[in-house]
């Protein structure tokens, strides 16, 4: 039986919330997160200079953000199911607000670290925004609403950069974190005031086990990507985490399939609508996150090496930003294509808009005009498919398990980008030239990556394609009648 609680008495004679109030308070959060990805990007080569530490440990102020955010954002997502979503988004922003703010009073690398450890366990803000939005918009403006919400990801990520790079050319660096801490805040409040609380809840009890089981595979996993590089991919260390995220991650799967209340359903995530979205949205992440490692590098390289651009990194956020920009109009228009023609059909034009920009980028990359065009191509093919993946994920799970689902597909998103990040990695120490006695990535490095790029879109593509085909219009509040039974209930 749920613990659901009743709406207190005096609700039905209050106003009802502004959908657009919501929508518009929801996706800044989502934003304000997803600036993390790239707040510290700026300092990282000073990080050493600044907190007196080894570049090899500094270099876990990204690192410690990229797996608290993984192992928290399926976590955030469940236990909004189970006790309220919006408690869970405020507890969010407040872990965002409070490790913002650590780290503006830090100068040393343990609070630094600490700091960004809360800011990554905000993560789940975008998938328990997508959630709220399922509760509490009408169903005409719901489509819309989630594409915002989902494209605020790649919004917060492609103007992080050219703002960090402005503050961190002019001001003390420890700026940057008192203006996320303020933001943070900010967005808390707004939260607070202007966002009600859904009754749409679970209930249960929490899947402790189930919990530190993923944690553990998914640290063990992300780790051995992310620093594989830096230790060796045939070290035993990097052998051996990946040997533990297969044993613990197959354990926690077995396990979950028999506890009657798991953390996340896996027989619900392998619905083909559930488990080819979350494919697809793995090699979207992937196709993403190349153009953001590509351009910066490209652009900063000497203009003697006949291929770079010679600028610094406020041109290449300037660069990117238009990308942002594009992302949030491609958003609401592909609600209207989802509407007319069905989510697969967006999800599928996405990942060819992405595949082409990546098809011109191998023979446009000399002039910065190029890139920029060449990013906003990839933004729009991102907004398109940032708006589906939300739709086909909550038209095809409960009510009762929205968050968990959403939490599962942006997790599924930041492992293809921490992939991306890896194999780009190994392919610029590979493939290099000697410029002055120093090794720098070649000009085909590039290329390749480019064509890598192209290649996972096109999975994506593919991915999509064997995608059940929906009637146009089904929207996210889902049709399917285990939707509306378990739905039910749960309305206090």
């Amino acid at each position: 039986m749920s613990d659901t609680p009743t709406r207190p008495a005096d609700t039905a004679a209050s106003a009802p919330p502004n959908p657009n109030v919501i929508v518009t308070v929801l996706a800044f959060a989502g934003i304000v997160v997803s600036l993390m990805q790239t707040l510290v990007i700026p300092i990282v080569p000073e990080l050493p200079k600044y907190l007196n530490a080894s570049a090899s440990d500094t270099a876990w102020a990204v690192t410690a953000t990229l797996l608290a955010a993984a192992v928290a954002t399926p976590i955030a997502g469940r236990l909004g199911d189970m006790y309220g979503k919006r408690r869970m988004l405020l507890t969010s922003l407040a872990l965002v607000t409070a490790g913002s703010f650590i780290v503006a009073l830090s100068d040393s690398l343990t609070p630094m670290i600490i700091g960004r450890l809360l800011q990554g366990l905000s993560a789940g803000v975008i998938p328990l925004g997508l959630s709220i939005m399922r509760d509490e918009m009408p169903a005409e403006r719901l489509g819309t609403s989630t594409a915002l919400m989902s494209a605020s990801l790649g919004v917060g990520a492609a103007i992080g950069l050219p703002i960090a790079a402005f503050v961190a050319d002019n001001f003390d660096w420890h700026s940057l974190f008192w203006a996320s801490g303020i933001l943070g805040a900010l967005s808390l409040v707004l939260v607070l005031v202007l966002v009600p609380e859904s009754q749409v809840r679970s209930g249960g009890r929490f899947d402790l086990v189930g919990g530190v089981g993923l944690a553990a595979g998914l640290v063990a996993l992300l780790l051995a990507i992310s620093k594989g590089g830096d230790w060796g991919w045939g070290s035993g260390t990097t052998l051996g985490l990946f040997a533990a995220a297969v044993i613990v991650l197959l354990s926690w799967g077995f396990f979950e399939l028999r506890t009657p209340q798991p953390l996340v359903d896996l027989r619900t995530t392998a619905k083909p609508q559930v488990l080819f979205t979350n494919l697809a949205g793995m090699a979207f992440g992937f196709s993403l996150f190349a153009l953001q490692l590509v351009v910066p590098q490209l652009m900063q390289l000497p203009k003697q090496t006949g291929y770079g651009l010679g600028e610094d990194l406020l041109a290449v956020g300037l660069v990117l930003a238009p990308q942002g920009v594009v992302v949030m109009i491609a958003a609401p228009l592909s609600s209207k294509i989802t509407k007319a023609f069905g989510a697969k059909y967006t999800l599928m034009i996405g990942a060819v808009i992405v595949a082409a920009g990546y098809a011109l980028n191998v023979f446009m990359m000399s002039e910065v005009w190029q890139l920029v065009l060449i990013s906003c191509i990839v933004g729009a093919g991102v907004g398109f498919a940032y708006g589906a993946l939300p739709t086909l994920i909550m038209s095809a799970v409960p009510v009762s398990e929205t968050g968990s689902a959403n939490a599962v597909n942006t997790l599924m998103r930041s492992i293809g980008s921490s992939l991306a990040s890896a194999a780009c990695g190994v392919i610029v120490s590979q493939m290099t030239i000697d410029f002055g006695g120093h090794a720098l990535p070649s000009e085909d490095s590039f290329k390749v990556i480019m064509g890598i790029g192209c290649g996972a879109a096109l999975l994506a593509l593919l991915l999509a394609s064997f995608l059940p085909r929906l009637r146009a219009g089904a929207t996210a509040h889902g049709d399917a009648a285990e939707t509306a039974s378990e739905a039910a209930p749960q309305k206090a």
